[in-house]
């Protein structure tokens, strides 16, 4: 089976709200009152962050951007974006579940919405070409989830047909989209969800 991992997330920690709590605990003093500045910070992934992610605008414009949106300091707006690199930590239990399925034979891609500065920490900081054999980044193709280009872009670079992969992210948008265009899919919410998910695919030698 072809299955294809989102990052944020997914394999790697990405919760805004408490990442936010612990990098603006002057701002934010829960994860209830995170959700709410994290809407206002990186707007859904659309706006300055979407542009971000996209590589159409690099870190220095995002942080000027927000800075003027919110009116918030520049220092606290690019301390934010500093501290990403730190909140990208790897979740275990997935981290598991990649080395089970490559154990099993399974061909394992990615597949992120990642501003490219980000891209090049994970790539620096874990072996990435050893647990997936190709992978698309936002940053680099000018594309991001959910729109339909990303999703083509993928599908050719991995040399697959979109019925041939099973698709793994946590936002309810990228599963719709990607089984629009007639991916498999499977929201994550956990690594032992996803375990049960992927067996119910026929996904084989998934514990």
């Amino acid at each position: 089976m072809n299955i294809v991992f989102d990052f944020g997330g997914v394999v790697f920690r990405w919760h805004p709200a408490s990442f936010l709590a612990r990098v603006w605990p002057h701002r934010v003093t829960d994860v209830d009152e995170g959700a709410v500045v994290a809407a206002q910070f990186f707007e859904n992934y659309g706006g300055d962050w979407g542009a971000f992610d996209q590589g159409l605008i690099d870190a220095e414009t995002v942080i000027a951007r927000i800075t003027e949106r919110t009116g918030w300091p520049r220092a606290e707006v690019a301390q934010v974006v500093a501290e990403v690199p730190n909140e990208l930590q790897l979740q275990t239990d997935t981290a598991a579940l990649i080395e089970e399925l490559k154990q099993a034979g399974h061909r394992l891609f990615y597949l992120s919405n990642m501003p490219e500065p980000y891209a090049d920490h994970l790539e620096r900081s874990h072996p990435l070409n050893q647990w997936f054999e190709s992978g698309v980044f936002s940053g680099r193709v000018k594309h991001s989830k959910p729109r339909q280009p990303i999703f083509e872009i993928a599908s050719q670079r991995f040399g697959l047909a979109p019925q041939d992969c099973i698709f793994l992210d946590d936002h309810p948008a990228n599963i719709e989209a990607a089984q629009a265009l007639g991916w498999q899919a499977v929201l994550f919410t956990n690594a032992a969800e996803a375990r049960q998910a992927l067996a119910a695919l026929g996904v084989e030698s998934v514990r």
